[in-house]
């Protein structure tokens, strides 16, 4: 996912996917500088959505 988060787009995007995805805990959504492709393969997996199925539902947040 060639997405670029910093500290603003983040916390917005981590309070829009909670609340679509209330099942998404904070532990989630742990952010490292770098890791973010880890991140979001686990959120993947969790939600059951393929990558490409995350960069929609990111792209419509």
């Amino acid at each position: 996912m060639n997405l670029y988060i910093n500290k603003e787009n983040w916390d917005e995007l981590k309070i829009r996917l909670k609340i679509k995805y209330p099942q998404l805990t904070n532990a989630d959504f742990l952010h490292k500088e770098g890791k973010e492709e880890s991140m979001f393969r686990m959120i993947e997996y969790k939600l059951r959505k393929t990558k490409k199925e995350m960069q929609e539902i990111i792209a419509g947040l």
